[in-house]
């Protein structure tokens, strides 16, 4: 399986057989690039402008932004139903957590989720072999909580979304508190410099346990 990181919470999942998934696309107004790719599966977390732009994906693709499970192409998806605050949706609306089964390994994307899971919903998530999380505060979880759900889940890998760069358009938190949460002092510890990483079942212990992926 290949994963692309196309900014902020936008990730181009490949599986072996060759189908696409697109994770929470978004516009112009968050000023990463707005990603150009073909998907046969999108997933929004939420319907806001920096999670939910499908217009933007090419392709006759299946939309999921709502929980339940599904599967095509062998590729079983599994959407858990959270809050984009602390306060059960009401400051933020909901927030949907997806769970994809690819090429033998869990992968948990974590959307905008604004509050640490509860035991229902760590029972739902189960193994996460990879866990895509968000780590700079303000509309969603902070760095130490990020870090919380990290050393709960304790997936193999743990890649960091959602946080501010230079190129972002609003204010998020950095990466650094992030690793410094994550006992990472040394940048070289957990940067891939790729926007792109291939992981299999047989290769996934030589990654980092944070790996932080490029945007360019």
């Amino acid at each position: 399986m290949k994963i692309k990181w196309l900014g902020h919470s936008c990730f181009l999942l490949s599986s072996a057989s060759g189908t696409r998934i697109v994770t929470d696309p978004f516009n112009h107004q968050v000023g990463y690039p707005v990603p150009d790719v073909e998907a046969d599966i999108v997933t929004t977390s939420h319907n806001h402008f920096d999670h939910g732009y499908i217009q933007g994906i090419r392709g006759t693709f299946l939309h999921l932004d709502k929980p339940g499970k599904y599967e095509r192409n062998g590729i079983s998806i599994t959407g858990i139903p959270t809050y984009h605050d602390k306060v059960k949706g009401i400051a933020r609306g909901n927030n949907i957590v997806f769970i994809f089964e690819i090429d033998g390994l869990r992968i948990c994307h974590c959307g905008d989720i604004g509050h640490l899971f509860n035991e229902r919903q760590i029972d739902a998530i189960g193994k996460a072999d990879i866990l895509m999380i968000p780590v700079g505060g303000v509309f969603t979880i902070d760095a130490s909580e990020a870090y919380r759900i990290i050393d709960l889940l304790k997936p193999q890998i743990a890649i960091p979304m959602h946080y501010g760069t230079p190129v972002l358009k609003f204010k998020l938190g950095g990466l650094d508190k992030f690793l410094k949460e994550a006992g990472i002092t040394e940048r070289s510890d957990a940067f891939i410099h790729k926007r792109e990483i291939e992981v299999t079942p047989s290769i996934i212990a030589q990654f980092p346990k944070i790996v932080v992926m490029d945007y360019e």
